[in-house]
């Protein structure tokens, strides 16, 4: 087969990142786009650029293109079976491109190509939009469902924009994380002439929990203890998102340690839970009576415990 280079049609440096990759698409898609440009070869141009976008915007592609190595343009060179096989001849779309700019100044009467020739019939997809949304870390354990109450820009048969109110439920999975991009197929802008409709795409951020911190799937909790629980051991009873659970303090436990409850975490997508790890924190009593202020005297005097040994030998050099 013929060698492409992909990033020579979309004029960026191999190692361009995935924003540049795609306002390099945008420009040009705008430029060659049949419908509005007087480019020779307009029509061509736009399917090569597509071709080239399509496969380096996925981050699985570009990798799998890449491994391909540098050849030059038309040179005749047989590709990995594994590229064949997953990824050649694939469909592309113009899911990216922004309709706004690029029918921006047309007049009504339906689109027409390079010619002046009418391509009412001509099958645009609606657009893909995002939208963020917040949701409380308690729905992220339980799973929950939102009403979205959004107002969606859409083209009309005459390339007008307008906007549309559209009001649908959007169910959020058990264990969402903090910046998970969901995928609600269909419910972008409406396509037009036969066009598939557009993606809405749900931007997951976590709300600050007054407890729990979040990494990933686990959580993490912050556990005070009295010195007296920590010298001795305790057992006591800690919040998760499930419930509350007794935890047993060994004796000499000390502060900073991380103690893990398994399985107690959110929900991972497919099987199995994240962990909890709770953070030792040795709480000192600002308010001491008398009886107790004699204790503590007397534990001074008795104790040979030095939490600062360590120093001496530094003290000494």
């Amino acid at each position: 087969m013929k060698y492409k280079d992909y990033y020579a049609t979309l004029g960026v440096a191999r190692d361009a990142s995935a924003d540049d990759i795609k306002k390099s698409y945008r420009k040009l898609a705008r430029k060659y786009h049949p419908d509005v440009s007087k480019e020779k070869n307009a029509e061509e141009k736009f399917k090569e650029v597509a071709e080239a976008y399509e496969t380096l915007k996925d981050p699985e592609k570009r990798a799998a293109y890449d491994q391909l190595g540098t050849h030059q343009p038309g040179q005749d060179f047989r590709p990995s079976s594994d590229w064949q096989h997953d990824f050649s001849g694939g469909q592309y779309s113009f899911d990216d491109l922004d309709l706004a700019d690029l029918f921006a100044g047309l007049r009504g009467g339906g689109f027409r190509n390079a010619s002046g020739g009418r391509r009412a019939n001509m099958p645009i997809p609606g657009e893909d939009f995002e939208v963020n949304v917040r949701i409380t870390l308690e729905q992220s354990y339980h799973g929950t469902t939102l009403d979205l109450d959004l107002q969606i820009p859409e083209y009309d048969e005459q390339g007008r924009l307008r906007r549309v109110p559209r009001k649908f439920k959007a169910r959020i999975p058990k264990g969402a994380t903090d910046g998970q991009r969901l995928r609600l197929p269909g419910k972008g802008g409406k396509g037009v002439n036969g066009g598939r409709d557009g993606d809405l795409y749900l931007n997951i951020t976590l709300a600050p929990h007054r407890l729990f911190r979040v990494t990933g799937h686990d959580l993490y909790l912050d556990l005070p203890l009295a010195p007296w629980e920590a010298v001795l051991g305790a057992t006591v009873e800690i919040p998760t998102l499930g419930g509350p659970v007794r935890l047993k303090i060994k004796a000499g436990t000390h502060a900073g340690q991380q103690l893990r409850l398994a399985k107690r975490g959110l929900p991972k997508p497919r099987e199995g839970e994240g962990d909890l790890y709770a953070i030792v924190q040795v709480a000192v009593p600002t308010v001491v009576h008398e009886q107790e202020r004699a204790l503590y005297e007397q534990l001074a005097k008795e104790s040979a415990f030095d939490p600062r040994a360590h120093f001496q030998q530094e003290i000494k050099t």
